[in-house]
């Protein structure tokens, strides 16, 4: 038998002063409510109800255990209470995975609009470029760029993020200036450096729209962090593909020049994921309509 259900009746026979009284409305028999008091006093190895034909009255370890009773049937109702209360509106800890350029420049800056619409919940940002494993790490959601490999999370794509081919000043000035994609497989690529390797595969969308334009590049470093790459780049060692997001100040300074300007920007689509889930709680629910609404595609 279930003990907390057994502790229920166990309780509701104190409160109604019978067997009898406390089947009525309880979906049990007495002989079934009697059998779970039984099964209390056989796991405690003590009697909890003196039962005579007329009346019945508590033990001294029945009154003990009756106010203990009380106590965790308590706890459990508020407990669940709790849990409908979460499972009503969006509140509790959310904790997020997100590459460091987009969040930094992208979803920081819309944070607060959330924050502010949801006041019961807190998000735990946690800012890497690296891919986390949600279940493993406890994360309630990621964002992701790049292409996504088979993991049977669930996806849904959010606004892709440009990219840009750069290089410094100083580098295009010692090395010469590429004036097509193909040109810089005769160049030194900086690279970002996944678990799988680096990306050495670079694509460019062809100004006529028929394809794009694949070059493997080559080059001296390979770095698993954008900001990284950026600053290798600054300092002139070579040609980076990195997120607009991150280069825009760079590019409008002078720092970094943009490479193939006549050339549409290549993109990485970027997803929100998270893990199936029939019953998805409000908190995380509620974030993912937001960033659709506020980093999707159409916005």
């Amino acid at each position: 038998m279930d003990r907390l259900t057994s502790m229920a009746m166990f309780a509701r026979v104190v409160e109604r002063g019978s067997f009898a009284a406390a089947a009525e409305g309880s979906g049990m028999t007495p002989t079934m409510v009697g059998n779970h008091v039984r099964e209390l006093e056989r796991r405690l190895k003590g009697r909890l109800i003196n039962r005579t034909t007329r009346r019945q009255s508590l033990t001294e370890l029945g009154k003990r255990y009756h106010a203990r009773c009380v106590e965790i049937l308590a706890l459990v109702d508020s407990a669940e209470l709790d849990a409908r209360e979460m499972q009503a509106s969006p509140r509790g800890r959310l904790r997020v995975s997100c590459p460091v350029t987009y969040g930094t420049r992208a979803l920081v800056p819309v944070l607060a609009s959330y924050l502010d619409r949801y006041p019961d919940v807190q998000v735990e940002l946690s800012l890497n470029d690296r891919f986390v494993d949600l279940a493993e790490d406890g994360f309630d959601a990621a964002i992701r760029a790049g292409e996504l490999p088979d993991s049977g999370l669930i996806a849904r794509p959010l606004r892709p993020s440009p990219r840009v081919a750069c290089a410094s000043p100083a580098y295009l000035a010692h090395h010469g200036h590429p004036q097509v994609p193909a040109d810089l497989a005769q160049h030194n690529c900086l690279a970002f450096l996944f678990a799988t390797g680096p990306e050495r595969d670079w694509r460019f969308p062809r100004p006529d729209g028929k394809g794009a334009e694949r070059i493997t590049v080559r080059g001296r470093l390979d770095v698993n962090g954008g900001m990284a790459l950026r600053e290798a780049a600054l300092a002139g060692l070579g040609v980076i593909l990195q997120p607009e997001l991150m280069l825009k100040d760079d590019l409008e300074a002078g720092r970094l020049v943009r490479l193939f300007p006549d050339w549409p920007a290549p993109t990485w689509p970027v997803h929100v994921v998270h893990l199936p889930d029939t019953h998805m709680p409000p908190k995380l629910e509620s974030f993912i309509a937001f960033l659709q609404q506020t980093l999707g595609r159409g916005t």
